[in-house]
């Protein structure tokens, strides 16, 4: 009798672990295609990362393959209908891969994710009933602890649409793209074989929602880096651009409560 009860126990105790109810972490977003447009916005940078799980939400750092720029992620725990961790997890994902399963949201549907086996439960939950997917964890050998120490001279916020059209518009012209912020006005110049663009905006102008500098700041930046960076910039919302010449540049959005921060490095001529 003593050999089968301590059988039971045992068998309990690993279904309890890899097929029960036992999780390190549990989330459930009520929004799927929310938690899909967070995703979108850093895989525009990297392609894998580690997400760090604790109690207060969820956070990522990680740089492009190039080591050119960086994105900082912060989704607190209010953004999630629920938000059940153990203990502090982190979590290695391709975010490539992660970013197609979402890009299969439907309307309607909320997403519950949880560990699994060495894998990251996706349950999409909508009117026509439940999906599973399973995405296998990863080791991610490069992690970033740190974001660049920068004071910054220069802080300008500007509406998000009207700058993803200034970028478009140096797009036709350059592969890349100089910033300038003075006391009076925020400037933006490309120069390539087929002409030249200047566009110039004052601080009190329709787009400029705010702009403070302590000292001038000028750099130039890769347009393309700066494409993928805003891309995920929601309609009618702000992007905040932190600016020192030479420097790396800091740019900012909300995708709701999450707060997605970007650092560029900027380009220099030999």
């Amino acid at each position: 009798m003593m050999r089968i009860v301590a059988y039971l126990l045992l068998s309990l105790h690993y279904t309890n672990k890899y097929g029960g109810d036992d999780f390190l972490f549990e989330l459930k977003i009520d929004n799927a295609k929310y938690w899909k447009d967070c995703v979108s916005a850093i895989v525009s940078l990297v392609d894998e990362g580690l997400f760090n799980i604790t109690k207060e939400g969820i956070t990522l750092k990680a740089m492009d393959p190039s080591s050119i720029s960086m994105i900082s992620f912060t989704m607190p725990n209010k953004s999630f209908s629920k938000f059940n961790v153990e203990k502090p997890t982190s979590i290695g994902l391709n975010i490539e891969n992660l970013d197609k399963m979402l890009s299969r949201t439907r309307d309607g549907e909320s997403l519950v994710m949880k560990d699994s086996d060495n894998k990251l439960l996706l349950e999409f939950i909508g009117p026509n009933g439940k999906r599973r997917y399973k995405l296998q964890l990863i080791d991610v050998k490069k992690s970033v602890e740190k974001e660049p120490n920068v004071e910054f001279d220069a802080h300008v916020t500007i509406n998000g649409e009207p700058f993803k059209d200034i970028i478009k518009d140096a797009g036709l012209i350059s592969s890349y793209i100089s910033f300038n912020a003075n006391k009076t006005q925020f400037s933006v110049r490309a120069r390539g074989d087929s002409g030249e663009l200047e566009e110039l905006h004052e601080n009190d102008s329709g787009i400029m929602k705010k702009m403070e500098t302590k000292k001038e700041a000028e750099s130039t930046f890769n347009l393309e880096f700066l494409e993928n960076m805003i891309k995920g910039c929601p309609p009618g919302n702000d992007i905040n651009i932190k600016l020192k010449s030479n420097e790396p540049m800091r740019l900012e959005y909300n995708i709701g409560d999450a707060a997605v921060v970007y650092f560029l490095a900027p380009y220099m001529e030999e």
